[in-house]
């Protein structure tokens, strides 16, 4: 019950500091803009169907838009995750506002919880907003629906939870900019990480794609997104494609495999439990 109380709090602190009314203004020009590039485009793209060779045209066109907007929204949901948590705890601990929290009969394993709860709610209320504004413009705008929208969400909201997670977990002993500083950085590597794996599929280089593996399993937010981008392709799409060939950098023709979401799933869970074991140990 304490992590709940916990919990309430921070989404009112989020509410106070006007997070969230700069969130839902910031979200609806994205829409906004969204939606007027997909209808210039996609119009471009009906146009061509009156070249016989580029009756394909419509659909490719409102994938890679489809895909685009969701790889935005993706990067959104990564930086907001980082951001919401990076000074999580840490920045309680440097204000002194902790030592009066922690005066309360309230268990240490309580406030992080209870912060995590709090975070993991706004973030996951926002990826099914956003996932969802996006793919109802695709379909409004161009008819156009992904294979397994469900499962595409879930894959980026547990992208986005474990950055949060892995966020927090450094907020727990690190500085707040050095926290940020390291994991923005992680972020960053697992994105580059994914370009790596993607050229070196292309380019027939083994050694390449197995560092992008590697990475992805330090830090699998990237790969949990190539993951959900299959899910948010039209089945036809692959049909029209070489075997084998990814044709977008961000994106992937081929689904998750079980055991890497088993671990990405796993990594969150372990990654909370060291937050709350190190912050145990930690001399307020």
């Amino acid at each position: 019950m304490n992590a709940l109380v916990v919990a309430r709090f921070t989404l009112q602190e989020a509410i106070s500091r006007r997070l969230v009314l700069a969130g839902l203004l910031l979200s609806g020009l994205f829409l906004a803009l969204y939606a007027l590039g997909f209808w210039f485009i996609y119009g471009i793209a009906v146009q061509n169907t009156l070249d016989p060779r580029s009756r394909a045209a419509p659909l490719v066109a409102a994938t890679i838009l489809t895909i685009l907007g969701l790889y935005a929204v993706n990067f959104l949901a990564s930086f907001l995750a980082l951001f919401l948590s990076v000074g999580g705890v840490s920045g309680e601990v440097d204000s002194g506002t902790l030592l009066a929290v922690m005066a309360r009969p309230l268990r240490r394993s309580e406030f992080v919880v209870g912060r995590w709860l709090g975070y993991a709610l706004i973030l996951v209320v926002y990826v099914v907003a956003m996932v969802g504004g996006v793919l109802l413009l695709a379909w409004g705008l161009a008819d156009y629906g992904p294979a397994d929208p469900v499962r595409a969400i879930a894959l980026m909201m547990l992208s986005a939870l474990l950055l949060l997670t892995l966020s927090l977990f450094g907020s727990t002993w690190l500085p707040t900019i050095a926290n940020g500083v390291v994991c923005f950085s992680l972020f960053g590597l697992a994105w580059l990480a994914g370009v790596i794996e993607w050229v070196g599929g292309n380019v027939g280089s083994q050694a390449m794609v197995n560092t992008g593996v590697l990475v992805s399993l330090l830090v699998p937010s990237d790969g949990l997104w190539r993951g959900a981008s299959y899910y948010l392709q039209s089945p036809i799409m692959t049909e029209l494609l070489p075997a084998g060939r990814d044709y977008l950098p961000f994106a992937s023709i081929a689904p998750p495999t079980a055991p890497f979401v088993a671990w990405s799933a796993a990594y969150v869970l372990v990654a909370l439990v060291g937050a709350v074991r190190v912050f145990g140990r930690r001399d307020l």
